[in-house]
């Protein structure tokens, strides 16, 4: 298979994987990591695991069809954190959750998710994911609420840029991971206005 992988949009509604199935993902996203999409074979793969070629084509058809396995694993995360803080009995703390676990994700997966989600292949698949977008706008309306000024939308970019980007920085290379989680989550809060004690957010 070629470097140039199609993938249709799809919805988030996927089976959850079998414990082979996870095991190929996982795999998949280390490789994915370190060699990006096209320079990722079945056979790395296959060998990153200890299985045969024909075992992973025993779970996936295709590699497309591990890409895309890869990219539905990384957004249920994501969406995971999004249902938490939809949860929350308060905007407030609704906010404080969701800062919380993407700070969690990011930091949790800094050698992987970050890397993959930087690679051509998956940003296509992800402008086109229906279900990518709706994570999106619940988040962004979580961490907003009605305060919708320009001022918030600049400091909502802000933090999910900071966040992202930080955590692949050469500068925090060396940090461990619980020293920038905690870092991540002191800061993170002063880019987002609304979270600083605003009385309509308790």
């Amino acid at each position: 298979m070629g470097d140039h992988v199609a993938l249709a949009p799809h919805r988030l509604a996927q089976p959850v994987p079998s414990a082979a199935q996870a095991r190929i993902i996982s795999a998949a996203l280390e490789l994915f990591a370190r060699n990006g999409v096209g320079g990722t074979s079945l056979q790395m793969i296959a060998d990153t695991i200890g299985v045969t070629k024909a075992a992973v084509y025993h779970q996936y058809n295709t590699k497309d069809e591990i890409v895309l396995a890869a990219a539905e694993a990384e957004l249920a995360r994501v969406q995971a954190v999004v249902d938490a803080a939809e949860a929350e009995p308060s905007q407030k703390r609704a906010r404080e959750t969701l800062v919380t676990g993407i700070v969690d994700l990011a930091v949790a997966h800094r050698r992987t998710v970050s890397t993959m989600l930087n690679d051509p292949v998956i940003a296509r698949f992800f402008a086109d994911h229906e279900s990518f977008h709706n994570v999106m706008d619940r988040l962004t309306r979580v961490l907003m609420g009605d305060h919708t000024g320009h001022e918030e939308r600049v400091s909502t970019a802000m933090l999910i840029a900071a966040i992202s980007g930080t955590v692949l920085h050469p500068l925090v290379a060396g940090l461990d991971d619980e020293t920038l989680r905690s870092q991540l989550n002191q800061l993170a809060r002063r880019l987002l206005p609304t979270m600083k004690g605003n009385p309509k957010a308790s």
